[in-house]
Order: structure tokens, then sequence, then C-alpha cells
């Protein structure tokens, strides 16, 4: 089963044109030498990274993208015309691999970046190409050669500065909806989303971070279960990591705490890398408590889990509380930016 950030592409380049066999045959010159002409190249495959592309999912429908055959060559020593290449766009942060060796091919990071994933073909000879002191009128041409044919697994790796992190039904999308215009479906059920979503975050003039919704990850994701292995990889280029955890969850059998440390430990089982990166604690829901009852919950919630860091208190559905973290956000990401400028 593939997802829409996942997909199996076929790219064929085009072959080589023939070279061709020639003679001139002009009046008055009967015994006119070899003129036969070179064929063209084949066309290549291209993939360029498009900003108007966001998933992968047209691949479903258009699985094959091949460029076109360089034309064989003609008399007079007419060169045969090159096969026009193929471009293939694909969204920004693609990672491209061979599907039948896994080799990494490429990474597409940047808006109009282009990669070659299948080399067209080299032009056959003209006989004119063999003629010699000793050949004058060879009757020899050389094929074109085939354009390179391969099978690709496309993986969009999404590109955000902020991922947030956290078990199904915990407020992700709302989140995600409150604070930027990015419009997932939100709704009360303890299902995973399956596609994720990016939002952009305006905090102030010029000052905006990108934000992705990755879908719920659910206990065995490590290891493949539910769509936790597909996207949990998508976290690994955020630069901060939020845990959202719902404080009162709607007809759950298991507290808060369980639940963030089954996350917890579904993160750190599936990538050193992944643990390691910044993650702030967002207690969000808060709004279906008593005012009363919110700083004695949240507290025990964070005693519990013995974290430390900074930690959030939100109810996304109404934005209470997320004004503050998103300009929490905006000045870490500007000063993790500054830092990684000093350091290169």
């Amino acid at each position: 089963m593939r997802f829409v950030d996942e997909a199996e592409v076929r790219v064929e380049a085009g072959d080589g044109g023939n070279g061709t066999i020639g003679f001139r045959r002009e009046k008055y010159i009967p015994m006119g030498g070899p003129d036969g002409g070179d064929g063209g190249d084949g066309g290549s495959v291209y993939l360029i990274a498009a900003e108007n592309v966001n998933t992968l999912v047209d691949f479903r429908y258009h699985a094959v993208h091949r460029a076109q055959r360089g034309q064989n060559g003609m008399s007079r020593n007419c060169t045969g015309r090159k096969g026009d290449d193929c471009y293939v766009s694909v969204p920004l942060g693609t990672l491209v691999s061979d599907a039948e060796t896994g080799e990494v091919i490429g990474d597409l990071t940047e808006i109009g970046q282009t990669l070659l994933v299948a080399q067209g073909g080299f032009h056959g000879l003209g006989n004119t190409r063999f003629k010699s002191s000793i050949n004058r009128a060879p009757q020899k041409a050389s094929k074109g050669s085939e354009g390179e044919h391969r099978r690709l697994d496309l993986e969009l790796t999404l590109i955000a500065d902020v991922g947030l992190l956290g078990m199904p039904n915990a407020g992700k999308s709302s989140l995600i909806r409150s604070v930027s215009a990015a419009t997932p479906k939100v709704a009360d059920y303890p299902f995973t989303t399956l596609h994720p979503n990016l939002g952009v975050v305006s905090v102030d003039d010029l000052r905006s971070f990108v934000i992705a919704d990755i879908p719920g990850v659910i206990e065995g994701a490590a290891e493949g279960a539910g769509l936790g292995l597909q996207f949990l990889k998508h976290l690994l280029r955020t630069g901060l990591l939020l845990h959202l955890i719902d404080v009162e969850p709607y007809g759950s059998t298991e507290s808060p705490v369980q639940a963030a440390k089954k996350i917890i430990h579904e993160v750190e089982k599936w990538s050193d890398e992944l643990a390691a990166k910044p993650r702030w604690l967002v207690l969000n829901k808060i709004d279906r408590l008593l005012d009363e009852e919110v700083d004695e919950r949240c507290q025990a919630i964070v005693d519990e889990l013995e974290w430390v860091g900074p930690v959030f208190k939100i109810a996304a559905i109404n934005g209470n509380g997320t004004r503050e973290l998103m300009f929490a956000i905006m000045n870490f990401l500007e000063q993790q930016r500054r830092e990684k400028s000093e350091q290169d």
C-alpha cells in the first residue's frame, strides 16, 4: 500500500539515432564519396523541483515518463536531430532512489533544482566517419546506444521548521488550523490523519516559519504499525518538535502520561537523531478543564513525565495560548539560524 508521499515511477531515456550509409550522387560526379550523417543523441529524463506541486499522488496515474529518441542520420552529412529531454515536476523535498538497488540518486531541496535520472543514448556514426586512405567507400555505420531505463522510488520528505508530534486526536490538526491558513480536516475521532499538512505561520512582518502536521503515531510505529513508519522520517528535517498531549482525552482508557510515554518510546526506538532534536511539551485542550484545575493538572503531567524543557499550555480549538507559543518558536528558530550562520 502506498501513500501520497511515496511513489514508484519508471523513466525511459531516448535511444540514440542510428548513423546512416550514404554516398554522393550528383551529376558529373559519378564516384562521389561517403556522405552518411551521424544520428542524434537520445533525450534524457530529468526531475525538477516545482513550486506548484505539493504531493506525489499524480504519479499513481502517470507512472511512466519517456524522453524522445534521437533522429537517424541522413545523407549529405546531415546529422539527425537530438531527442527532446523530458522534465518531470516533483514536489520540493523529494528524495529519489533507485528502486532496484536502493541507491540514493539525489535529493531535491531547492525550487528549480534538476536531477538527471536517465541518460539519453549516444548517437550512432554515419559512414563518413569510417572513411580512410585505404577505405574510401566504407559500407559501415553504427547504431545509436540505448537510453537508460530505470525504476525510481520517490519519497517526499517534508521540509518544515517545526514538526507536531503526538498521538492521534491530540489536536495537531486543530493547532495548525488555528495558527496558519492551512485547513486540514478536523473532527473528534481517534484516527490518524492520512496526509501530512503544511502551514505557514506568520508572527510578524518578514518573520514566519513552516509547521508540519505529521499524521499521528501509534504504538509499534517504529516497526511499521499504522502510518508511523511512513511519516516518522518526515520529522528528521525539522528544527524543533512540539510534543502535543491531550490533557483531558475524551473517551480514552489511558492517561495523557501513558500516551506521551508511548510516543517518546517510539521516537527513541526509531531514530537516535530524531530523539536528540529539541522538543517542547505542549499541553493541549485546557479548555476542557476548569480554570482552577489547569495548573494542577498540567503540573502533574510534567512531574510524572519528569519533563525537562519548555512547557506550554494551550487550547488549539479557540487559540488560547497559541500566540505566545508561536512567538516563542519564532525566537527559537531565529536563534538556531544565527548560530548556524556563525558556524558556517
